[in-house]
């Protein structure tokens, strides 16, 4: 399907009578789908959820939104501002700098004897996320070590994509690398660095050392890539058929963009079929069967409140990212790669390609886990990062980070 004929088909159906209930429910069904497809969930609604009456459920996701603290962490908020103008919203949670630790040797050979700042630990997080995802790794880390946790452009509390909005343009993953070096210069202009990227996050990190190699060399003392690829996402099934799959790659390119021309009459429908929605980035999301409800529905929220024109806007990025020479920049520093074995948006393969290109990273591989790692098994990722920022002389060897939530796996190290 061509974008134009997309085009011509979702005008021709909302030409018709937007009141009916039919369309309504396709609407909604398209939105929901599609949408979450391409924010990595798609698949069918949750047996649980096909047993319980619709009014249950909605009280339920209104008790979890009271309820839940996670996302509710704020810190000191700043702007930065995109080459394209795009506002660029960060929030910085400082330490004392009386706490920092004594140097090591790699701080030590790009500083000197005194380094200029305390070490920051830049957090970039995932496509239709926040800077929220990191919720249990902020919590952990507060007063141990600097930290910076941005919303890319579209997303969270950043602006809209100027670039996007008045001109009409897809979003590319160079953009993203050259959006956080804008957040590095506003938030943290010297110092030593540790990047940490999710997903997209990861792929943001790849191309700033892509665009920006003297940056990583003079000042990124470690990093750390979870449930990320350095490319060959075209090749991702998202757990389908085969021939599902390459429908799907047919036609979403062409029907998304028809969508997000439509995108106030496909944000009613995905709000209707909520139910559905929250089942399939579940599925999507996570790996294990005994998510904390609260977990899930905060996941939920954080997706849903990706508008579908910014879900179209990012989508096309993927299928032509490919940063696998940048990795050779991270060669000398400490570099952690995680990921949960159960994937689906970004399989652990892509993973273990990329550790299998850096020999002397660590790689943990955590099983019973999905896409939303951090989230699901958030104290195997905060363990394996505090070691991460010890081994690179960020905190002190004895500091203590908490343990911030439970799990009953245990990560297999590479």
């Amino acid at each position: 399907m061509s974008e134009s004929s997309a085009e011509a088909a979702v005008a021709a159906v909302a030409s018709a009578s937007e009141a009916a209930a039919g369309w309504r429910r396709a609407t909604g069904l398209a939105g929901a789908a599609i949408g979450v497809i391409a924010a990595g969930a798609a698949a069918g609604v949750a047996i649980e959820r096909m047993t319980v009456g619709r009014g249950m459920r909605q009280k339920a996701r209104l008790a979890l939104d009271s309820a839940g603290p996670y996302g509710s962490l704020r810190g000191t908020p700043g702007k930065a501002y995109a080459d394209d103008g795009t506002e660029l919203y960060y929030e910085v949670d400082d330490v004392d700098p009386e706490s920092a630790p004594a140097l090591s040797p790699r701080r030590r050979r790009l500083f000197g004897r005194k380094a200029p700042a305390p070490v920051t630990v830049v957090f970039s997080h995932g496509y239709c996320l926040s800077q929220d995802s990191w919720h249990f790794q902020r919590a952990a880390l507060r007063g141990v070590v600097r930290t910076v946790h941005w919303d890319q452009r579209s997303h969270g509390r950043s602006a809209r994509g100027v670039a996007q909005t008045q001109e009409g343009r897809h979003v590319d993953i160079e953009q993203l690398g050259r959006d956080l070096k804008a957040v590095i210069d506003a938030a943290a202009p010297e110092g030593p660095l540790v990047l940490v990227g999710h997903s997209m996050g990861g792929m943001t990190v790849m191309a700033l050392a892509d665009q920006y190699p003297e940056l990583i060399r003079e000042r990124v003392v470690a990093t750390a890539l979870v449930g990320t690829s350095s490319g060959r996402l075209g090749e991702v099934n998202f757990g389908l058929p085969v021939a599902g799959v390459n429908a799907v790659r047919r036609v979403l390119p062409g029907v998304l963009k028809a969508l997000g021309q439509r995108a106030e009459l496909v944000e009613k429908g995905r709000r209707a079929t909520a139910d559905l929605f929250a089942g399939i980035i579940k599925r999507y999301s996570f790996s294990s069967r005994d998510v904390d409800p609260a977990i899930a529905r905060f996941a939920e929220r954080m997706i849903e409140g990706t508008p579908i024109d910014v879900v179209a806007e990012f989508y096309p990025a993927f299928a032509d990212h490919d940063k696998t020479e940048a990795l050779a920049l991270f060669t000398d520093m400490p570099v952690l790669v995680l990921a949960g074995v159960g994937d689906l948006v970004t399989p652990s393969e892509h993973s273990e390609a990329i550790a299998d290109l850096l020999p002397e990273a660590e790689l943990v591989l955590v099983p019973d886990a999905g896409h939303l790692v951090m989230l699901e098994h958030p104290e195997v990722v905060t363990d394996r990062l505090a070691d991460l920022l010890t081994r690179a002389g960020a905190v002190p060897a004895g500091a203590t980070v908490s343990g911030y939530g439970s799990t009953s796996s245990t990560a297999r190290r590479g």
